[in-house]
């Protein structure tokens, strides 16, 4: 572990822009700390936190010191950079003089940095990185991104990375892993390689040694934020639980407050719903398979021949949360919610998948 000043940080993002890699990071824009590009040191969120977050709420509220990470997760997560809310997946051009097709290649994925890559969002990452493993486009803009975590010292009101073992230490496949620390008020880096990459790139830095007692106060400050998430939730057996109870009388109870808007899809940083649309233009020359975000809780999602499999708000929701928290395990081995919390905060009825889990699981009725 080493240290890196805040001077060190604006370092850090011109090699990166030297490197020619787009950087996204948070900013605040519109009320919300939401993900965006980073053109300059200052557009971070200097001196904003967003940690009260509660069902249904969302607030950003002025910090008594200069934190540059003082805050949680926005309405956005890094999925919108790999997996595109829409991608066309190939392009077919007619060849007037054979009548035959060209069919377009695949674009070169852009260079990126993904910074402050929080736990939960790392470990949704790898999710989808299991997810998409055998599609071309979504592992070359993998391929092509580097990815700087940062340790997450405080939860905010809907979190429960902790119940989930995703944080809020940010683990798993990182370049550099950052903390930030605050010595009256400013804002320093203890900073970590993870990888080659990250550990090239940690050479060109303005690094200072670390000490045994820097190693210790993250440590002891990892573990209290492990005891201060605004949410938990009891994983033990949960997904044999839930997917022994489809008849819950509870699935109807949610029903009637569930509006089918989607949101809590959208946010989530692991649902990967998504349907195909044929196109073709007015001239008949161009036609292109495209990809584009769904959810399960569209009505036409979950549309066969012959009709709808899940007609009612009822059944989606039941659909959405037994995959989410039960099928998961079955299909990629892991639980497919992270705990970030965004479903909770941005349902707009304040519908909370860790009560309505608790709901299910803790009964037989």
């Amino acid at each position: 572990m080493q240290r890196l000043s805040l001077a060190g940080l604006a370092v850090l993002l011109h090699v990166l822009w030297a490197d020619r890699r787009e950087i996204i990071g948070p900013r605040l824009r519109d009320g919300a700390i939401t993900l965006g590009i980073l053109h300059r040191l200052e557009d971070l969120p200097v001196g904003w936190s967003d940690t009260a977050q509660e069902a249904a709420q969302y607030r950003v509220v002025p910090r008594a010191d200069s934190a540059r990470f003082g805050h949680v997760t926005g309405p956005l997560s890094w999925k919108r950079w790999l997996f595109l809310p829409e991608e066309v997946l190939f392009r077919a051009v007619r060849d007037d003089q054979d009548g035959g097709f060209t069919l377009s290649a695949t674009p070169t994925a852009p260079l990126r940095a993904f910074l402050g890559v929080r736990g939960c969002d790392l470990a949704a990452i790898a999710i989808q990185d299991r997810i998409f493993a055998h599609d071309p486009a979504y592992c070359a803009r993998r391929e092509a991104t580097l990815i700087i975590a940062i340790n997450c010292l405080e939860p905010g009101g809907t979190c429960f990375c902790a119940s989930m073992e995703t944080g809020p230490q940010a683990r798993g496949a990182f370049d550099l892993r950052l903390t930030e620390w605050l010595d009256a008020g400013t804002p320093s880096y203890l900073v970590e390689s993870g990888s080659a990459a990250g550990r090239k790139l940690l050479a060109r830095l303005p690094i200072e040694a670390c000490t045994p007692e820097d190693q210790a106060r993250v440590e002891q400050a990892l573990a209290q934020a492990a005891t201060r998430m605004g949410r938990q939730l009891d994983t033990g057996g949960l997904a044999e639980r839930l997917a022994a109870r489809p008849g819950h009388r509870h699935w109807q109870q949610v029903a009637a407050r569930c509006l089918s808007c989607a949101n809590c899809t959208l946010v989530c940083p692991t649902c990967f719903c998504s349907t195909i649309e044929d196109r073709t233009d007015l001239s008949g020359t161009t036609a292109e398979r495209v990809r584009r975000w769904d959810s399960c809780f569209d009505l036409e999602h979950s549309y066969i021949v012959g009709g709808n499999v899940r007609a009612d708000p009822a059944a989606r929701y039941r659909q959405w949360l037994l995959h989410k928290l039960a099928y998961w395990h079955t299909q990629f081995g892991t639980s497919g919610c992270t705990g970030c919390g965004r479903c909770i905060t941005w349902c707009p009825v304040g519908i909370d998948l860790t009560v309505e889990a608790a709901a299910v699981a803790g009964s037989e009725a």
